[in-house]
């Protein structure tokens, strides 16, 4: 049986090998290697002994190689050659290049404000994309770890996995929205101005299930009130609005211009306007994932441009 070569070969010599042999001297080697001349002749004498054969002999003008090298250079410059195009290839990352889907849970506050737009920007810059868009829910994280959505836009959770990797958006400000025609005629209130009225509140599965941020609010401010309704579905939140003197608590995300029939109140607490972090989720191992940073960017300026947006239109 031949003897095995591969094995016990340690494979940075092969690099050592080729560049020798284009070049032909030990001391030019050494230079596109970035390593010291005596490095590159004991590279070389280990793999004399490796091989069994003397690989380069001195002549007039620097080094000719063996039959043997001949034969080895020939044989593994095309594999060595594809390894260097595959390292280099997999940092290479362009959107054009996706053909696959790619799955993202978002909060229906972010879902029911940014579905258009973000489509709009996710296939501009990768037409062969096959985008899904589905609602954040308690099932979103597992979902995250199991690899069955890439990516998840929600606020910040209080007992996420160590497995998932959070990072910041943006800023929304919280807002109240109500019929045209409301009793409540100010642009801004306190939540004190609110009693008498109830809170049409939107569910986001995983995040508010069993609560109303805005319940929690009024609560710790000992103002009297009452959830008058509660939805996933924010065409079922708004259909209650013109129809009622509740309140739907969102944010400046909300697109209001498509809602004639609605208008805008900022909410003030201690003078202040509410502030509301979201948030990217990705499983740890994406953190670094070309694809996953391109769309967090991608996501970042949707969510900015349509906060922009919001605020323009008020002027």
């Amino acid at each position: 049986m031949a003897k095995d070569l591969f094995s016990s070969l340690d494979l940075n010599l092969l690099r050592t090998f080729l560049i020798v042999y284009q070049e032909k001297n030990t001391r030019k080697a050494a230079d596109r290697l970035f390593v010291s001349q005596p490095a590159v002749s004991q590279a070389l004498q280990k793999l004399r002994h490796h091989f069994s054969d003397d690989l380069f002999v001195k002549v007039h003008g620097g080094l000719q190689a063996t039959a043997f090298s001949e034969q080895l250079a020939n044989e593994i410059t095309p594999h060595l050659d594809g390894l260097m195009t595959a390292v280099n290839s997999s940092n290479i990352f362009d959107p054009q290049d996706i053909d696959y889907p790619i799955k993202i849970a978002l909060s229906p506050v972010v879902l029911a404000c940014l579905s258009g737009s973000l489509y709009r920007e996710i296939m501009a810059q990768a037409p062969n994309s096959k985008l899904e868009l589905t609602s954040w829910t308690n099932t979103s994280v597992d979902d995250l770890q199991k690899g069955e959505v890439l990516l998840g836009i929600s606020y910040e959770l209080p007992h996420t996995s160590q497995e998932i990797y959070v990072k910041k958006l943006t800023d929304i400000t919280g807002k109240l929205f109500v019929r045209r025609d409301h009793p409540i005629k100010k642009t801004a209130v306190t939540p004190q101005e609110l009693e008498g009225y109830d809170i049409a509140s939107m569910i986001s599965p995983g995040w508010n299930d069993n609560f109303s941020k805005a319940s929690q609010i009024l609560t710790d401010l000992s103002v009297p009130h009452k959830i008058g309704f509660r939805s996933e579905m924010v065409m079922a939140i708004i259909d209650v609005l013109i129809n009622s003197d509740m309140y739907m608590p969102h944010s400046d995300l909300f697109p209001i211009d498509n809602y004639p029939y609605l208008r805008g109140v900022d909410i003030l607490i201690d003078d202040k306007l509410k502030k509301i972090a979201v948030y990217s989720h990705i499983h740890t191992k994406n953190r670094n994932n070309p694809l996953c940073i391109w769309l967090f960017g991608v996501i970042q300026k949707a969510l900015k441009e349509q906060l922009n947006k919001q605020s323009l239109s008020k002027i």
